[in-house]
């Protein structure tokens, strides 16, 4: 294509961007490179592809066409230098960590990220000498008196899992740099639709491309923008030998579904602006939590960093936990699950579920309250979508 998409709209780049014509067939959508290893003319281009004095395929788990499409689709949305695609957002967030730390480090992340990540972290990673301090990144005082001399990374995700408090990314990222570390944000809840982390001085950004970017809860992948050629240098050959890689055929799904993300996303966004205001007026509410509120204590900071208020909300039922299961297992177009933006209205309970392995007292301490319920608002009618939300409180 030539069209300079670097200075072409956002839903422009969305639709065509890793998308080039296959000319051998003249497909226009991208071709399924399903294959394990890639043949070599002679000797000497397989040497020369291994030296890296030319450019070409290896081996898949080294780089294969279709999912080369798919890492220029998503770095060009995020303004990147390039992208590495992983098999899931956990491989995504493992292989920025071992590229990014050696023992003896520390890491300052948000108190309330995706239980997994802070697990991984804390759990695993510490046995290999890395030290982590969870604080509130809201709070810039806190992410300020949580710096060390060894700290080499601070990663934050914002809005928060599945507390929707918002971090102050260009805020945090002076001071990160300011200690000599790299700032690495998990864009999951967003997507590059809403907000572009690199324009915030970010150094690496990560997804679950599970969620938006995907869109439709069919496929687990991941993906690793980093702001610069020399940190993508820096991450990929971990993203090599770490085996974390994507599959071909996972790719190509991802990538037709990445085409649809820009009126996916705004279809959802549109949903949750009616739904969060329906909610936070409703009886049977205890509190409601989404940036486009302006009860949202950082409601301001939202329009800055944010082209949108997002699909997430975060909500208590009057009653607490009984009342919120009673209202959770009444649910009918909702779909009672764990995961996050697909075109379908999910629903699910953080405490007993995504953060169920965090201590309650660490999840407490997170903001993470036990009767605490996160929806990831859909692309259904929204008539449909609050008359279903209506019927389930009256059982709470």
């Amino acid at each position: 294509m030539s069209h300079d998409l670097k200075n072409a709209g956002q839903a422009t780049q969305n639709i065509h961007a890793g998308q080039h014509t296959d000319w051998t067939t003249g497909s226009v959508a991208p071709p399924i490179i399903q294959t394990s290893t890639f043949a070599f003319k002679n000797c000497a281009q397989g040497a020369d592809r291994f030296a890296g004095r030319e450019e070409g395929y290896i081996y898949t788990r080294m780089g294969n066409p279709t999912i080369a499409r798919l890492e220029e689709a998503v770095s060009t949305l995020e303004g990147g230098a390039g992208g590495l695609a992983t098999g899931s957002g956990m491989a995504a967030l493992n292989t920025c960590l071992f590229a990014l730390l050696n023992a003896g480090d520390h890491l300052v992340g948000t108190h309330s990220l995706y239980g997994p990540s802070r697990m991984v972290i804390e759990r695993d990673f510490s046995r290999f000498g890395v030290q982590s301090t969870f604080v509130d990144t809201s709070d810039l005082d806190a992410v300020r008196a949580a710096m060390r001399p060894e700290t080499k990374l601070v990663f934050v995700e914002t809005p928060a899992n599945p507390t929707i408090v918002m971090t102050d990314i260009a805020a945090v990222a002076k001071i990160a740099h300011e200690h000599g570390a790299l700032l690495l944000v998990d864009n999951t809840f967003c997507s590059p639709i809403i907000q572009r982390p690199l324009e915030l001085d970010a150094d690496v950004v990560m997804h679950s491309m599970t969620k938006f970017i995907n869109g439709h809860t069919d496929v687990v992948s991941g993906m690793v923008i980093p702001g610069s050629k020399e940190l993508l240098e820096r991450i990929r050959p971990v993203h090599y030998f770490l085996g974390a890689c994507m599959d071909p055929h996972q790719a190509w799904l991802v990538l037709r579904g990445f085409k649809t993300l820009s009126l996916r996303v705004k279809a959802c966004q549109e949903n949750a602006i009616q739904v969060a205001p329906w909610l936070e007026s409703h009886p049977k509410i205890e509190w409601v939590r989404f940036p486009g509120l302006e009860s949202h204590p950082q409601h301001a900071l939202a329009k800055k960093q944010m082209d949108g208020p997002g699909a997430l909300i975060s909500f208590e039922v009057k009653g607490g936990l009984e009342a919120g299961t009673r209202f959770l297992d009444n649910v009918k177009l909702a779909t009672l699950a764990v995961s996050l933006g697909g075109i379908e209205t999910l629903i699910q309970h953080p405490a007993s579920m995504t953060h169920a392995a965090m201590p309650a007292d660490m999840r407490h301490k997170a903001g993470i309250s036990d009767g605490l319920v996160r929806i990831s608002v859909g692309c259904e009618d929204f008539v449909d979508i609050k008359t279903d939300l209506e019927q389930a409180l009256n059982h709470a």
